[in-house]
């Protein structure tokens, strides 16, 4: 009988020691080809700025300095629109457009994965299809609906159609379709638990994986996102944007561009970092099924 490979007293897969560290280093190569775009990021911000310019680029800087972010900071407190402004913009819009997007996401994907109701497969199966669709194809309409609700120019403009990803809603339902077992929900009901107590304390804390994905990628895109067709008002606009604008003033501006760069991917890396366990283990279920 041919002997399981063990190690650390636990049993792994039974692969050749030269497939392991084959494995390794093709992992390893694809690692650091990710890494790389990080750190010169990172490495441009700390330049000063007659090393920016240098041909070809260096990977390494030779005085490191962080007036950069001094002159990012120095012309952010210029605008007329207080820095603080643009903060809570960003961290309003971030948090509404997460928060709306988790529960809507949740409450239709139970819907759909657990409970048999007439037409669930045919909406599932528009779900599907929308996602092969840029949401720049429903542009038109989706500004003509805001301008009848009157949220044009308002936060609401931006909040409220984060809450209908279809992305988010089709994690969501895949990974309580082969998570979240039907005789557990069927006890719960036995047991007179009403639906949305069965929903909320047995089938959200079994996907707790999928939405924490969920809410890594909802943040995320609201969190970077930068101008939008649908706000005006300088009072409204998002740190993205002001960045953006700040930095745009010619090459006299490269060296805080690339230190705003830095400020705006430090906080989603942060965010994915502390969970990336839990967005592997939700790619890794979303497709399938028991």
């Amino acid at each position: 009988m041919k002997r399981l490979r063990t190690r650390r007293h636990q049993v792994v897969l039974n692969r050749s020691a030269g497939g392991d560290v084959g494995i390794t280093i093709v992992l390893a190569i694809l690692g650091l080809f990710m890494f790389i775009p990080m750190y010169y990021t990172v490495i441009q911000s700390l330049k000063p700025l007659n090393e920016l310019f240098y041909f070809p680029p260096r990977f390494y800087v030779e005085h490191p300095t962080l007036d950069n972010f001094a002159n990012l900071f120095n012309l952010m407190s210029d605008s007329w629109v207080p820095f603080s402004r643009y903060i809570f913009n960003t961290v309003l819009i971030s948090v509404g457009g997460t928060f709306g997007n988790l529960v809507l996401s949740s409450i239709c994907a139970y819907a759909l994965a657990k409970i048999d109701f007439p037409g669930g497969k045919q909406c599932f199966w528009i779900i599907q299809k929308s996602l092969m669709f840029s949401a720049t194809v429903g542009s038109i309409v989706k500004f003509i609906i805001l301008t009848w609700l009157g949220w044009i120019d308002t936060y609401l403009a931006v909040i409220v159609p984060a809450w209908c990803s279809t992305l988010g809603l089709y994690l969501m339902k895949q990974f309580m379709e082969s998570n979240v077992s039907t005789a557990i929900l069927e006890s719960a009901r036995l047991d007179g638990a009403s639906e949305f107590r069965t929903f909320w304390s047995i089938a959200m804390p079994m996907v707790k994986p999928a939405w924490l994905t969920l809410i890594i990628f909802s943040f995320q895109g609201l969190w970077q996102m930068g101008s939008s067709e649908y706000i005006y008002s300088e009072q409204l606009k998002t740190l993205n944007y002001a960045i953006g604008q700040i930095t745009a003033a010619g090459i006299t501006r490269t060296g805080a561009s690339a230190a705003a760069t830095v400020v705006m991917m430090v906080v989603p890396i942060a965010v994915f970092v502390i969970s990336q366990s839990n967005i592997i283990e939700t790619m890794g279920s979303s497709g399938m099924k028991d």
